[in-house]
């Protein structure tokens, strides 16, 4: 897969997903739906409808589709607003991550791998998330201009290709004994070719077998 560098400073390294992996649902529609009023999102919401229509008939691809959606939904939304509400969208996805996924990301931080979220959603609230799960976060990042969300990112939509081109920019695979990676859709495709153990949600039986170890539950620590 790709040359073993003889430091390993970490024995393995893990990389999930989060829409569909670690949280079954959409995240990102969800975040949407939980911050901003009824009457804001049909309103915002008329103006890209072709769009939105396009992507349900799946002529318009996701990945082009989000930071129209968001760039709609978010443009000049106080940022100090947002972020209080994402701390608290934040806990409510935690109480929802799928619990055998979860027990495994778990189970590779109790043998000291190194655990990346690697996700398409935004910072807003993945950050939090992963400050709580004590993991490091790859994701769409959103643009703060004086106070307010401009409704663009400051990076790619983290999906597909970006997904590969990020990891690769911000980690050295050849510092690893083995790679993992965790995903469930074709955007995640190009992240799971890096990986020597690669789990697909839905199409795999089996997640990758993990070296035995006392299993102790790790506790997630909660915010001051």
């Amino acid at each position: 897969m790709h040359a073993k560098s003889e430091t390993h400073k970490n024995l393995n390294l893990a990389l999930f997903d989060f829409d569909g992996t670690l949280y079954p649902k959409d995240s990102f529609t969800g975040f949407i739906f939980f911050t901003l009023s009824k009457r804001h999102i049909v309103r915002k919401g008329l103006k890209i409808l072709p769009w939105i229509q396009a992507y349900y008939l799946r002529l318009y691809p996701a990945h082009a589709m989000r930071p129209r959606l968001f760039r709609s939904m978010f443009h000049g939304v106080p940022a100090n607003l947002m972020q209080d509400l994402a701390q608290q969208y934040a806990q409510k996805l935690l109480k929802k991550l799928d619990p055998v996924l979860l027990q495994q990301l778990q189970l590779h931080q109790q043998r000291g791998d190194r655990v990346v979220l690697v996700s398409a959603s935004v910072d807003v609230y993945l950050a939090p998330i992963c400050d709580i799960l004590n993991i490091e976060l790859i994701c769409t990042q959103a643009d703060i201009q004086h106070g307010r969300l401009t409704g663009f990112y400051r990076s790619e939509d983290c999906s597909c290709a970006q997904k590969k081109l990020r990891i690769l920019q911000q980690l050295d695979l050849t510092d690893y004994q083995s790679v993992y990676a965790y995903g469930n859709s074709e955007e995640d495709l190009d992240m799971l070719a890096l990986a020597d153990y690669a789990y697909m949600v839905g199409e795999n039986n089996q997640l990758p077998a993990l070296k035995p170890l006392q299993v102790q539950q790790l506790d997630i620590k909660k915010p001051a």
